[in-house]
């Protein structure tokens, strides 16, 4: 596709008032608006180019983001979605003082924006900064006006669970599961809260639901195996050993399975 295209693409985005965003628990991309100016205007190529910038961000292009991105600033230094796409494009290229720096900045223009808050709770708990992570989730669950806020609770449990809050965990894939019942995250990390409290019956239908919705990873198939086992059901603890062999085969998950390491 080439950058001719993929501009097209962005303004298209932008007439239909949609926002383009990363998927997975831990990244939104910039949010949407109404437009309100011509396309040559401060605001309106700020809004353009960051679009682009998310568009080639998920291609994995992280140069052309940045180039992108430094446009969308130097047309309008005071773009908040601008500063908080810059923090996702540093935080994948693991330029972590520039990436808070940015999301620091995005939230002093906008700090009750749903996806910024969001996507800095997701950059403090991917930099071992699990506790901290949390109030921002919770803040952009606060804004009413925030469209998908079984992504927040998914993300604070995921974090939650990193440092072992397995309650606390337990309550935000609950919450995230009553709001978006398919929210893969929650799914498969509830089902590992669940097997590790001995609740097999309930774990096995999580995980099943999980894989029934996603393609199956090593990690998801593993947790399968062992409640099955657990279960003593031998017929389906072999099944589950077969895919992981034949799919995940120089997955760690595998090399546990050889060893005979189930817990």
């Amino acid at each position: 596709m080439t950058r001719t295209t993929m501009l097209a693409l962005a303004l298209l985005l932008l007439a239909g008032c949609a926002g383009t965003a990363p998927e997975g628990p831990g990244a939104d991309g910039p949010g949407s608006g109404p437009i309100i100016a011509d396309v040559g205007e401060p605001r309106e190529r700020a809004r353009v180019h960051t679009e682009l910038a998310s568009l080639y961000y998920q291609r994995g292009n992280m140069g052309v983001a940045l180039e992108e991105l430094r446009t969308a600033t130097a047309a309008d230094v005071n773009y908040a979605p601008a500063h908080s796409m810059l923090g996702l494009v540093y935080m994948d290229l693991r330029e972590n003082r520039l990436a808070e720096d940015s999301f620091e900045r995005a939230l002093k223009l906008a700090p009750n924006d749903a996806n910024i808050n969001h996507n800095f709770g997701w950059f403090l708990c991917q930099t071992k900064r699990e506790p901290d992570s949390i109030k921002y989730f919770l803040q952009a669950i606060r804004n009413p006006l925030y469209a998908t806020p079984w992504r927040s609770y998914s993300a604070a449990g995921v974090c939650a669970l990193r440092t072992d809050r397995l309650k606390e965990a337990e309550g935000y894939f609950e919450r995230a599961l009553r709001m978006e019942p398919d929210e893969p995250t929650s799914l498969l990390r509830l089902g590992e809260i669940r097997y590790r409290q001995g609740r097999m019956d309930e774990a096995r239908k999580l995980v099943s639901r999980h894989n029934k919705l996603s393609a199956p990873s090593a990690e998801s198939l593993w947790l399968a195996l062992r409640i099955e086992r657990r279960l003593g059901q031998r017929v389906a603890e072999q099944s589950y050993a077969n895919q992981l062999r034949r799919r995940y085969p120089g997955s760690p998950e595998y090399q546990a399975l050889q060893r005979g390491n189930f817990d």
